[in-house]
């Protein structure tokens, strides 16, 4: 069994909303309309909050997590107070929250949002920025790793592009989880939007700055990832926030083989290539995304079997169970990339690329698969076989503690040679359970990992369930 690093976000939110539904009509708009004005107020907090602002905590933080502290003000009367949990904390895992004027504010007036901040020990806030609302976040701006001190510091978090937030409501927002275990509290004040003008040098990005090539298939979309804008800061030094992708405006070579949308992503309409590029403000991003559409896509065999007679992994003819990830990242070992990043025409399939290990992860809860006969799944190498090629699937069991540890763990693999593979075809796998000679329970399974040793790169995977024959 492997220790894994899953690198996620802290939080995962989760908003019921009421949408408001406006009935279809074309009227002409009158030269005599008036459209509203909204608000330039840049402060969201300076002594209290400012008028409009609302707190709403995240689904599992702390509710109480926030505080007014008329003690430690950087200026002024008081702060905002954050205590971050300790781990096991029954009142919460992690502090997060957002601070929106859902009246809408007009940003564009500003560059940067502005504060100061300080904390009871050196630590870095996981997640900090602008425009969370629970909503769209269409202008959704990140700020990862902020690092702060225990004494006062100024903190600029740039805007890309300030054009945009005509009518903005996240005004502030964070999300940050124990340390090493360990709780502790910071503080911000003088948290407003300001116009620096000494905010320069504007360097955007997709996919982090690289050009990605990509093969699909008509059908297919994919998203653009990566998106982040870095601005040279008053001080000579560089900031770096992730922002949503509707900063960006997006082109293609050729929309009749792939065209993007404001979201980020992309629909793969035709067979050819056509390429990804992006600018903020007229600046062009680094990066691009450069995509191959072999054409129309073969599925995988659609599974038949009793569903009463099934344990689902992931497959659409089934409901799966619940899985805590498809590529957990087991570091520093670890270089396949991918997970469910590929739908076509509504099927999701799993795509691994620079293979040479990958888990998929159901603990919450474990599976009992000691009356399941045999494991299934459709597997298509997207490469050339060479004589050495293979590919291992690998089944963990966490052992009669249910958890990871422990010595009562217990994994078994088994081995396909390359010419036991096909390239670029489906092959449907029944593995027999008794295979695994030396998983000896599977009463908590946990883990199904592929396995190539980096002799295969690329992957696509569906279908993979249990059942009993």
């Amino acid at each position: 069994m492997k220790k894994y690093s899953n690198n996620r976000s802290i939080f995962t939110v989760v908003f019921a909303g009421i949408c408001l539904l406006l009935a279809a009509c074309e009227r002409d708009v009158s030269d005599e309309v008036e459209f509203a004005d909204f608000s330039n107020n840049p402060e969201v907090y300076i002594d209290g909050f400012s008028a409009g602002l609302e707190y709403l905590p995240f689904q599992g933080s702390r509710l109480d997590a926030f505080s007014v502290d008329t003690e430690e003000p950087y200026e002024g009367t008081s702060s905002m107070r954050f205590d971050v949990p300790n781990f096991g904390d029954p009142q919460g895992a992690f502090a997060g929250a957002i601070f929106p004027d859902y009246g809408g504010r007009n940003l564009t007036g500003y560059d940067a949002l502005t504060f100061y901040a300080k904390a009871t020990k050196a630590a870095t806030i996981n997640e900090i920025g602008f425009g969370n609302d629970f909503g769209a976040n269409r202008y959704l701006v990140v700020k990862n790793n902020l690092r702060v001190t225990t004494n006062w510091q100024k903190y600029i978090i740039p805007i890309p592009d300030p054009s945009k937030l005509v009518v903005e409501s996240g005004m502030f927002w964070y999300a940050e989880g124990p340390e090493e275990g360990d709780g502790y509290s910071f503080w911000v004040d003088e948290l407003k939007y300001e116009k620096l003008g000494t905010i320069a040098q504007p360097r955007p990005a997709m996919f982090n700055g690289e050009d990605v090539i990509q093969q699909s298939f008509t059908g297919s979309t994919l998203q653009v990832t990566g998106l982040t804008q870095t601005f040279n800061l008053p001080s000579g030094g560089d900031q770096t926030v992730a922002a949503a992708p509707a900063y960006f405006s997006f082109s293609s070579t050729d929309p009749d083989i792939a065209r993007v949308d404001e979201s980020g992503q992309v629909s793969v309409l035709g067979t050819g290539t056509a390429t990804i590029t992006a600018i903020i403000a007229g600046v062009k991003a680094a990066g691009s995304l450069t995509v191959e559409s072999l054409g129309d896509f073969v599925p995988a065999p659609v599974p038949d079997r009793d569903p009463a007679t099934v344990i689902s992994v992931f497959s659409d003819a089934y409901t799966n169970i619940p899985v805590d990830f498809y590529n957990g990242f087991f570091e520093p070992f670890q270089t396949t990339l991918g997970g469910v990043d590929l739908e076509i025409n509504g099927d999701q399939i799993i795509r691994y690329t620079q293979l040479n290990f990958v888990a998929t992860e159901f603990k919450n809860p474990t599976i009992d698969a000691s009356a399941m006969t045999h494991f299934h799944v459709d597997i298509q190498v997207q490469e050339a076989i060479d004589a050495g090629d293979f590919l291992e699937i690998e089944l963990g069991d966490f052992g009669p503690d249910n958890a990871f540890g422990g010595g009562d763990d217990s994994s078994a693999r088994v081995r396909y040679d390359s010419g036991d593979l096909v390239s670029n075809q489906w092959i449907s796998l029944d593995i027999p359970l008794s295979e695994f000679s030396t998983l000896t329970s599977r009463s908590n399974l946990a883990q199904i990992f592929f396995i190539s040793d980096a002799t295969i790169s690329t992957i696509l995977v569906d279908n993979m369930y249990f059942y009993a024959e």
